[in-house]
């Protein structure tokens, strides 16, 4: 709760400095303020306890999984620096915009409520569809803002929809009671149904298939940061939520819920895949990657009772290497109509740091071994055969192979094409902010247990 207090009160100090036009100091004062947060949260570690009638509640996996939101956060504000530059007017809207998505963030993975769920997902939803078509002169923004808008909204009246018949059934929205009520023995047959509507408006902002089909074109139209944003602290946060909403409510998860589970997750990583291969943009082409990473996650919705450990090892993994690769697709791509893999020929010869950095981040998300997406894989297959599902670890392994072909595409172009321009000097925060993800990925390649024993 002191999180959730703390991070409104510097989305509004934030929005005073405009007032006051103090607008170089917004953003070194909010890294600043988001480090405090984070000791303040990573001190909760240990506590359990609820606020307000249960509406939230402090527990190991909401402190984890915050801890590690708001280091994703500290990330994209510290890249917001040079890419607002040419927007100095707008970066305290930008930045708190980022500070109040952080907020629904955290409200996410904290609830004890249903109420307190939906305004958490309402909360990031809006601050994304604004910051997807924050470009207004550009076309291609404003697209994607719409088309994440229009879609986002069906998506949250089904998760709406589901609340409803959850409530309906149980008379509360409150978890605790909805988990002891779902135990008896007649359960009326709007819980189930609920459940399910509830998942598929989860399924949507996860971007796993068949509702994936408005990841590629709004991860292509918004803003790089933007992109970054939605493809690292959005998609954890929503399978997060998906994997405590599952979880907390006891909705027993049914052999045909699991079966439905296992088919998604083989479509989603063979779908994502092989339309990776296909792509010449690299913002698209790790939209159809983050689809096939969805697909990964949601192998632990298999085993619920112990995975959530290994969920927030490859969250963390995996959204560590996309900052990583997103701060030199920034760096790369800055003043450019687009973001083809054309831009990155020769940037091993002209930026030989950025283009290892991106390597490594592009290897991790591979499950190539020593970085972090590795053991993450690891962890999960191995899991997942011990829930009994052989035939899905043998789909991902064989999609983990498939991954190599595009993610390879982008090294080779860096490394054996010749460089098309000159590049300018790099930004230090650029530099800072793609190293220190980087070894951090390594880190817990390194020391897998760091994390995996957080949530045992």
């Amino acid at each position: 709760m002191n999180t959730l207090i703390a991070i409104i009160g510097l989305g509004v100090l934030c929005l005073l400095f405009e007032i006051f036009n103090l607008r170089k100091a917004i953003v070194p004062i909010t890294i600043i303020g988001l480090l405090a947060v984070l000791g303040l949260t990573i001190s909760e570690f240990n506590s359990t306890e609820s606020y307000y009638n249960n509406m939230i509640v402090v527990s190991k996996f909401s402190t984890t999984f915050s801890s590690l939101f708001i280091v994703l956060t500290i990330f994209l504000v510290a890249l917001g620096h040079n890419f607002y530059e040419n927007h100095q007017s707008k970066i305290s809207d930008y930045i708190a915009i980022k500070i109040f998505l952080l907020a629904g963030a955290v409200a996410m993975v904290s609830f004890g409520n249903l109420a307190m769920f939906f305004l958490g997902i309402e909360v990031l939803s809006i601050s994304l569809y604004i910051l997807a078509a924050s470009d207004r002169m550009n076309l291609k923004s404003n697209e994607a803002g719409m088309k994440y808008f229009l879609m986002g909204s069906f998506a949250s009246g089904i998760i709406l929809f589901g609340v409803c018949l959850i409530y309906g059934a149980m008379g509360s929205f409150d978890v605790t009671e909805i988990s002891e009520l779902s135990q008896s023995a007649e359960l009326p047959v709007w819980f189930p149904i609920g459940i399910v509507l509830v998942t598929i408006g989860m399924l949507f902002k996860v971007a796993a298939v068949p509702f994936h089909f408005w990841a590629p074109d709004v991860y292509e139209g918004s803003p790089a940061l933007t992109t970054a944003l939605m493809s690292t602290l959005a998609k954890v946060v929503a399978m997060a939520t998906l994997y405590k909403l599952l979880s907390v409510m006891n909705a027993d998860v049914s052999e045909s819920f699991k079966m439905v589970v296992v088919i998604i997750s083989m479509a989603s990583m063979t779908f994502g895949n092989i339309m990776a291969l296909r792509q010449t943009n690299v913002k698209r082409m790790l939209a159809f990657s983050g689809v096939s990473h969805a697909g990964f996650m949601l192998m632990t919705l298999l085993s619920l009772s112990t995975s959530a450990g290994s969920l927030l090892y490859y969250a963390s993994a995996y959204s560590l290497s996309g900052i990583a690769a997103f701060s030199v697709i920034l760096y790369v791509c800055k003043n450019r109509d687009n973001e083809d893999v054309v831009n990155f020929h020769g940037l091993g010869k002209t930026n030989p740091l950025l283009a290892a950095i991106l390597t490594a981040a592009l290897l991790s998300m591979a499950g190539i071994p020593i970085f972090a997406g590795f053991f993450a894989k690891l962890v999960l297959f191995n899991q997942t055969i011990q829930a009994g599902y052989l035939a899905l670890v043998i789909v991902a392994v064989v999609n983990s192979i498939i991954s190599v072909g595009y993610y390879f595409k982008l090294i080779l172009a860096m490394y054996t094409k010749e460089p098309n321009e000159e590049r300018k000097g790099t930004p230090v925060i650029i530099y800072a902010v793609a190293v220190i993800a980087i070894v951090l990925n390594i880190a817990l390649g390194l020391f897998p247990s760091f994390i995996l024993d957080l949530l045992a």
